[in-house]
């Protein structure tokens, strides 16, 4: 999963500098903590596309009044 996430991230990258990655993820990180990363990322970005969703929405209402 989190090879998937670096791959669509750093676009074409090959799989031995996606794995070196993953280690020093591994290394710097720990094990335990890369799941609650991970989670906390995926929240924001889940955040953000609800946030810009009820902007465009405001957006098309006060287009809407015009």
């Amino acid at each position: 999963m989190i090879n998937t996430i670096l791959i669509g991230i750093l676009g074409g990258m090959g799989g031995s500098e996606t794995i070196l990655i993953i280690v020093a993820l591994l290394l710097f990180f720990g094990a335990k903590r890369i799941p609650d990363l991970a989670k906390g990322l995926g929240r924001g970005i889940k955040e953000f596309k609800d946030a810009s969703k009820g902007v465009a929405e405001d957006d098309n209402k006060i287009e809407d009044k015009k």
